[in-house]
C-alpha cells in the first residue's frame, strides 16, 4: 500500500465494527459506542441500507472475526495493565476506537496509534466532522513497517524502550512480507520481560481462492504471507519471546460465544495468538 493513501481494508474493517452495533443481537460480542459516530451519518444509513449484505454467511464470519480478535485483544490488554503493562501500542491501528473510548483503567497507559500517514489523516479528518476529542495521553506514529524499523519509528516519536508494553497487531501480518514481519518481532522482544503482543496471521488455507483474497487484491492490498501456526511459534521465540499462545475455537465458543444468541457463527479458523516476552 502506498503510504499517502488511506487504507481501504481498514475502513472496510471499521465498517464491520460499525455493523455489529447496528444489526447484531444485545449482547454483543464487542461494545463499540465509537465506531459508529466515528464513521458517520452516511456511513450508518448505507449499512442499514444493505442489511442483508451483511448478513450473507460471508459476511457474518467475517465480521465474527473482526469483532472477536478486538474483543480478545482489549481483555489482554486490561489483564496486562492489571500486572503493570505502562504502554499500548497499536499496530497497523486504521480506525481503531479503544483510544477515543478508552475506560478508566486506561487512563493512565501512553497509546501510540502507529500507522500510514494516508490512514491517520482520513483518520483525522473523521474524528474532527464527528465532534469527537482524542485523549492526551495519545501519540500517532506514521512509521512505515516495509520502509523502517519499528524500533527506529517509535524512538523518533519518543517512546520509552524501558517500560513494558503491549502491542497488538490485528489483521496486518498478511499484507507485509515476511522480513517485515521477522523485524517487527525484533522490534517488540527488545522491550522489556512482561511485554506482551496480541496478533493475527494468515495460514495457507484461511480463505478459499478468489474470495476475499481477491478482494482485498483488487484493491491494491494483496495478502503476500501466511504461516502455519508452528512456524509461526518458532519465529516468536526465535525473536525472544518466552511463551506462546494460540486462541483455540473451543476457548473461543466458550468465553465468548456460548452466553449470546446464535446470530454469529463461531470462527472456525481463529488464527489469533498473544505472545509474552
Amino acid at each position: 500500500m502506498i503510504d499517502y493513501k488511506a487504507s481501504h481494508t481498514a475502513l472496510g474493517t471499521a465498517y464491520l465494527r460499525a455493523a455489529h452495533q447496528l444489526l447484531d443481537a444485545q449482547p454483543l460480542l464487542f461494545d463499540d459506542p465509537v465506531a459508529l459516530p466515528l464513521l458517520g451519518s452516511k456511513a450508518i444509513k448505507l449499512i442499514q441500507n444493505t442489511a442483508d449484505n451483511y448478513r450473507i454467511p460471508e459476511m457474518l464470519a467475517l465480521r465474527a472475526h473482526v469483532v472477536l480478535r478486538s474483543r480478545f485483544t482489549e481483555d489482554r490488554l486490561a489483564a496486562a495493565v492489571s500486572r503493570g503493562i505502562t504502554q499500548y501500542v497499536i499496530l497497523g491501528a486504521g480506525f481503531d476506537t479503544f483510544a477515543i473510548r478508552q475506560p478508566q483503567w486506561a487512563k493512565n497507559l501512553n497509546i501510540i496509534e502507529v500507522d500510514h500517514a494516508g490512514t491517520q489523516t482520513m483518520k483525522h479528518s473523521h474524528i474532527a466532522a464527528a465532534g469527537l476529542a482524542m485523549p492526551g495521553n495519545v501519540v500517532f506514529a506514521d512509521i512505515d513497517f516495509e520502509n523502517e524499523s519499528l524500533h527506529g519509528g517509535l524512538l523518533r516519536y519518543g517512546v520509552s524502550m524501558k517500560e513494558p508494553s503491549f502491542f497488538s497487531w490485528l489483521g496486518v501480518t498478511m499484507y507485509l512480507k515476511e522480513d517485515a514481519i521477522d523485524a517487527v518481532l525484533r522490534s517488540v522482544a527488545m522491550f522489556p520481560s512482561g511485554s506482551e503482543i496480541v496478533l493475527t496471521f494468515l495460514t495457507q488455507s484461511s480463505d478459499p481462492p478468489s474470495s476475499l483474497s481477491q478482494r482485498v487484491a483488487n484493491l491494491g492490498e494483496p495478502w503476500v504471507s501466511c504461516f502455519e501456526p508452528d512456524a509461526l511459534e518458532a519465529k516468536l521465540l526465535g525473536a525472544g519471546f518466552s511463551k506462546v499462545e494460540f486462541l483455540t475455537p473451543e476457548e473461543v465458543e466458550t468465553r465468548y460465544f456460548r452466553q449470546r444468541p446464535k446470530d454469529l457463527p463461531v470462527p472456525k479458523k481463529i488464527n489469533i495468538l498473544c505472545a509474552v516476552k
